[in-house]
């Protein structure tokens, strides 16, 4: 435990506080629980895997009260979360709540969206992915989700100061902003609503001179800008953009740090890992780096995955799930590239 949790509990038992007034731990996380096709994470979560079992095993280390996942797949049915919910039961983590939408991952469009003059693959679809749902997201919450607004279906040229890239009308009238999902998920805890803004945004590389990743990258953190609600709020998921390291555009993170708090959540072991390759060149703190990469090409370790409350919201801790050494180190590599990371606020 961190210093500033340690002075808050200290702060509330002097204090006489009811439980309810005990941290609440907020969480993002990227296990990698995608596949290559439909129905195979449900197949994988119902045997023996390694690296479902290592992702499960950093959640519990960090046993969150409200926990966005990213990448994790999405069915109609709802089985592969609720598969996944009867694991961490298993492990000791109980989410009575959740909430998981169709994503714009995957979601065909019927375009020729990248304009390659070629039609059907995973770059036409509203967002990157090979099958309906690939990459998805979800909430789990050990606390009552009382309403979800849905801003998946917004047309990206609809949003105000866009960087849309120009396109055919056809293309402009169907092209969602959403690479996977915008969601204002209100959670009811302890008698208040607290607001989770999630979202996982697209790399801004992988694509040309156009820059439409980059562009699109920077727009969907700008769509909160216009969305954030006169109530506790906290913004968490991957946002794929490093501030210091990152190719693409830093005004949008630059604008909505001035709303929020960043707690600078950091690990023993994104510093240790700051020693090779590419790393050594990074200009950012690698202790707060969220994404183990190669490091022998670009882009190497990052900060990309972010729980950011509310300026008018007290953090007590943070952290990264990232041992630098030890049983854990190894898990967390197993897992996923990515980092668990949390917030403790005083609730």
């Amino acid at each position: 435990m961190g210093l500033r949790y340690l002075a808050g509990a200290v702060l509330i038992a002097a204090l006489g506080l009811p439980a309810s007034a005990d941290p609440l731990r907020i969480a993002t996380y990227d296990p990698d629980l995608s596949r290559d096709g439909p129905g195979l994470l449900l197949r994988d979560l119902g045997r023996k895997d390694d690296q479902i079992d290592a992702a499960i095993r950093v959640i519990a280390e960090a046993h969150p009260d409200i926990l966005l996942l990213t990448s994790l797949d999405w069915d109609g049915d709802g089985r592969a979360l609720a598969a996944l919910r009867d694991r961490l039961a298993k492990a000791g983590i109980d989410y009575p709540h959740s909430f998981a939408a169709r994503p714009n991952a995957g979601m065909p469009s019927g375009l020729d969206l990248d304009g390659d003059g070629k039609l059907g693959e995973a770059q036409d679809r509203q967002g990157f992915g090979r099958f309906t749902g690939q990459g998805g997201m979800a909430i789990l919450s050990r606390h009552p989700i009382s309403a979800v607004a849905d801003y998946s279906d917004r047309l990206w040229h609809d949003l105000p100061g866009n960087l849309m890239p120009e396109a055919t009308p056809e293309v402009a009238a169907k092209q969602r902003l959403s690479s996977v999902a915008h969601w204002d998920a209100t959670v009811s805890v302890a008698g208040r609503d607290l607001h989770l803004l999630a979202m996982s945004a697209t790399p801004p590389v992988f694509d040309g001179p156009e820059d439409r990743n980059g562009r699109r990258n920077h727009d969907e953190l700008a769509f909160w800008q216009n969305h954030l609600p006169q109530a506790p709020y906290v913004l968490a998921g991957n946002l794929n953009f490093d501030a210091a390291d990152s190719e693409g555009r830093p005004e949008s993170l630059a604008r909505i740090m001035t709303h929020v708090i960043d707690p600078q959540p950091r690990s023993e072991g994104g510093k240790v890992a700051a020693g090779s390759g590419l790393n050594a060149k990074h200009k950012g703190d690698p202790a707060l780096d969220t994404a183990d990469w190669p490091d022998d090409r670009p882009p190497g370790n990052l900060r990309v995955d972010y729980v950011l409350p509310a300026k008018d919201l007290r953090v007590l801790d943070s952290g990264v799930v990232w041992p630098a050494s030890g049983e854990m180190a190894t898990v967390v590599t197993t897992a996923s590239a990515h980092r668990l990371v949390w917030v403790d606020l005083d609730w």
